[in-house]
């Protein structure tokens, strides 16, 4: 393997852990609601645990309020047990053709923990990084002691594995300070 396939061997699983990060805080809820928020609740549909967006509609026609229109009638009250089983903070209204959620608006208190949260989620991608920097510099010094690089080129492929690290941090220091700004308007 040579240097370069190190790097973007780096660059695709730093990219990888950015992304699993940004999907991972769709799913907070902010002053907003967001069709992410019901997209891991499975209903019984049939005898098998199916997504919501696989059986229904879900759009946001309000601010605070996310609609749901099954797109098979009477799988409405599967539909709302599943979302009533839920931590949204929000019974559903059943008015016998769509679920309506209206989210309440967060409080102080609720604003502070989802941001202690995303800043959670965000230090564990941070030392998933990280570890794999450390992968990424054991292979090339594995590369290094079987002659295949320099000193020099060594000490260059090291230092764009921390460059590259930066560079991914620093995205996650942008997606956190964007998120808990989302969470804490008001």
């Amino acid at each position: 393997m040579s240097s370069k396939a190190v790097l973007d061997d780096g660059r695709g699983r730093f990219e990888k852990a950015l992304t699993h990060l940004k999907d991972q805080l769709k799913k907070i809820r902010t002053g907003r609601a967001s069709a992410a928020l019901v997209d891991t609740i499975r209903v019984d549909y049939y005898g098998t645990p199916t997504p919501i967006s696989q059986m229904a509609q879900v759009s946001i026609p309000e601010p605070r309020q996310i609609l749901i229109k099954p797109f098979d009638a009477s799988m409405l009250k599967e539909l709302m047990k599943a979302v009533s089983q839920t931590d949204l903070g929000a019974a559903p209204q059943n008015d016998g053709k769509v679920l309506r959620i209206t989210l309440p608006p967060l409080s102080g208190e609720q604003r502070l923990k989802y941001s202690a949260k995303v800043k959670e989620m965000c230090e564990e991608a941070r030392v998933g990084m990280r570890n794999t920097r450390r992968d990424l510099n054991k292979h090339v010094d594995g590369m290094h002691a079987d002659g295949g690089l320099t000193d020099d080129e060594h000490k260059k492929v090291q230092t764009q594995v921390q460059d590259l690290l930066k560079e991914y941090e620093k995205k996650v220091d942008e997606t956190q300070k964007a998120k808990v700004t989302e969470i804490e308007q008001v």
